[in-house]
């Protein structure tokens, strides 16, 4: 059995400390397919370099499945980045919080936050978050699911989220996600998405890759994707 790595990213420009998603959380289920994740590990990472939760300007949650925004509020409802702009995407919103389906309890804690007109920031459309920093729609995994695009100096990364679940996909393009609520479109856009990644200076990386190594696609003699 091998274990599904959940990565997250920071971000420093300028003034701004942005973490992109939020874990697996501080808790776990004992039963259930999450009793085979493990979390907790998020604050402690950050800390190791030096970040405290209250230094974190912005959260970047690609999408909001509980094992990318686990972190944001604690076992009591409270923000864990007290001072952090939340940011994800409209059509999340629409589908998971103010959809028919029951209100999952890890992004309880949202709801509240909105309603108090503070701290969450919710993305229809491309957008520009801070200097070299911008997000990108790219919906199917969910409905209101985004990439993070990080630009410098001529170079650009791509934190794909779920958007590309392995870089397996290049090769095996019908292989889907489990989990992506609309499949068809999930597809197109990874597809794109790969083409992205040929592109000059531009390398990706998801947040269940191997190692989290980041790679991009080389097409030399067909396509490949290197590390």
């Amino acid at each position: 059995m091998a274990w599904l790595p959940i990565g997250c990213f920071l971000v420093r420009t300028g003034d701004r400390t942005v973490l992109v998603d939020a874990g697996m959380g501080p808790t776990l289920d004992d039963a259930g397919p999450r009793r085979l994740l493990v979390g907790g590990q998020l604050l402690l990472g950050l800390l190791a370099i030096g970040v405290a939760p209250a230094d974190v300007t912005d959260v970047i949650c690609t999408h909001l499945h509980s094992d990318h925004c686990g972190w944001l509020f604690d076992t009591n409802a409270e923000p864990v980045f007290p001072r952090a702009t939340i940011w994800f995407g409209t059509g999340d919103w629409d589908h998971f919080v103010t959809g028919p389906a029951k209100l999952a309890d890890h992004i309880r804690g949202l709801v509240a936050t909105r309603e108090r007109g503070d701290r969450v920031q919710l993305a229809g459309q491309d957008t520009t978050v801070a200097p070299g920093l911008s997000l990108m729609m790219t919906p199917g995994h969910t409905p209101g699911h985004l990439c993070v695009v990080v630009s410098s100096a001529g170079q650009r990364a791509l934190l794909l989220g779920d958007a590309i679940t392995c870089p397996v996909q290049l090769d095996e393009p019908t292989w889907q996600s489990m989990a992506d609520v609309d499949p068809a479109l999930a597809r197109r856009v990874r597809d794109s998405l790969f083409r992205e990644l040929e592109k000059e200076a531009t390398t990706g990386v998801g947040a269940h890759f191997p190692e989290l190594a980041f790679g991009r696609v080389l097409t030399g003699q067909g396509r490949s994707w290197h590390t």
